[in-house]
């Protein structure tokens, strides 16, 4: 036999065992023949994936009190956090956290970093086109917090004014369209509280539900505007286009409320941080 043919005789056998090897991973692990050129997962059959895995990657926050931080003995919690670990109980797989920043929330699942995003995340109508959220589990609403001995009660007052907000935000977009007000943009959570308190700015805007709880450990603040703009929901998003993660989510968010979950993770978590000014019907849905 001469040379060219035992050549093309090896190069036959090597392509029908890539052949042969490929059809074998198609029939035993179709969830990883699928997902070998789709970014790490495949969306339509993302819940058998994470199952077969054995963890689901769960972006959270790990700088904001009360809802996602790391505690002095390093491990994470906070009422997102307690949230996210029912969830992975419940489909029988171990957490795996990520931390995220307001800012890279939707690039952390467009990118398959992680497979939830469970960081105080409040839908809108601009992320709803990029990420699919699941049935909410809070309701929220923008407040501005500022120093007691200059406070700030109306939007009017901030005009000429710095104010402090994370990028990213629902603060952010709301305050943007906003006539003359000076908008310092931070990365993260510890970056605008700390420049809150070094006074770079007369108030700082974010979710009012954890600036009740920031005031409880800072009373030299008060929440002068306790509501601005559209009253909104926070909720779990999954990738867009991920409708079987999505309906799982979906179900169990259903089914914790009924059960009463949500109540027992205020009362374990957010209770201590709001004290009595704040009720579980002001926070929660049901």
């Amino acid at each position: 036999m001469s040379g060219r043919k035992i050549f093309n005789t090896i190069i036959g056998i090597i392509a029908a065992i890539t052949v042969l090897a490929s059809m074998y991973v198609g029939l035993t692990k179709p969830y990883l023949a699928r997902s070998a050129g789709g970014g790490g997962w495949n969306n339509d059959n993302s819940v058998t994936q994470i199952k077969a895995r054995g963890y689901i990657r769960i972006g959270v926050y790990g700088d904001l009190p009360p809802y996602g931080w790391v505690n002095s003995k390093g491990k994470r919690v906070g009422f997102d956090l307690r949230l996210a670990r029912k969830l992975a109980k419940n489909l029988g797989v171990k957490p795996r956290f990520t931390q995220l920043t307001g800012n890279n929330r939707v690039d952390a699942l467009n990118s398959n970093k992680v497979d939830l995003v469970l960081a105080n995340f409040t839908e809108t109508p601009e992320r709803a086109k990029v990420v699919d959220f699941a049935y909410p589990y809070m309701k929220v609403s923008t407040g501005v917090v500022s120093p007691k001995k200059a406070p700030i009660t109306s939007e009017k007052q901030l005009r000429g004014k710095n104010l402090i907000l994370l990028k990213g935000s629902t603060a952010e977009n709301y305050f943007a369209n906003r006539p003359g007000i000076k908008l310092l943009r931070f990365d993260s959570e510890t970056q605008q509280f700390n420049a809150m308190k070094n006074k770079r700015g007369a108030a700082l805007a974010d979710d009012n539900s954890y600036l009740y709880a920031w005031i409880r450990k800072n009373p030299q603040y008060v929440v002068g505007i306790r509501s601005i703009g559209p009253h909104q929901f926070i909720a779990p998003a999954v990738k867009k286009g991920n409708k079987f993660l999505l309906k799982w989510t979906n179900q169990q968010i259903d089914q914790l409320t009924k059960t009463g979950f949500f109540r027992e993770d205020y009362r374990i978590e957010l209770k201590p941080y709001f004290g009595k000014g704040i009720i579980p019907s002001d926070i929660l849905i049901k």
